[in-house]
């Protein structure tokens, strides 16, 4: 069954999904869990929210910075540590999110196209266009999508 990203609500939607998301970096796995939430919210791919006990211990350090969404509230970030290698502000949480997206608390999203390998049920998956927005694009997801050039208006 495909969903188009022009279908799914504003404000966003959190979505529990028993898909299995793995993430690699390096031949490492990173996270792994068939216990993930959707985020989708109008012309944006889903961002799955995975939950902390889902990533392998040592791999997420807390990063500075921050970042607000008018939807979830307030972002912390975390470097990813793999190996000797640390992928800055890589991934981030809402330790304290809106009311509507309390389900978000001790899960953690990532950028897809910033570590190897992202798969949902053994899909690898395209990162969403632009360097700002975490979408996870596979074959279940139509678009236009957010962040390709001239969507900065959408």
């Amino acid at each position: 069954m495909t969903e188009s990203v022009w279908d799914y609500p504003r404000p966003p939607r959190v979505d529990p999904s028993t898909e299995r998301v793995v993430v690699t970096h390096r031949g490492h796995v990173v996270a792994d869990t068939t216990a993930s939430l959707r985020v989708l919210e109008t012309s944006h791919p889903p961002t799955y929210y995975l939950p902390l006990d889902a990533f392998a211990d040592g791999v997420l350090r807390p990063a500075e910075g921050a970042s607000w969404c008018e939807w979830k509230g307030q972002a912390a970030y975390f470097d990813l540590v793999v190996g000797d290698e640390v992928l800055p502000a890589v991934a981030w949480t809402y330790p304290t999110p809106s009311r509507g997206f309390e389900q978000l608390v001790d899960h953690v999203a990532l950028y897809p196209g910033r570590v190897d390998r992202c798969t949902v049920d053994d899909e690898v998956v395209v990162p969403q266009p632009g360097s700002f927005y975490g979408g996870w694009i596979t074959s279940r997801v139509t678009g236009p999508f957010k962040g390709v050039p001239g969507s900065s208006g959408w």
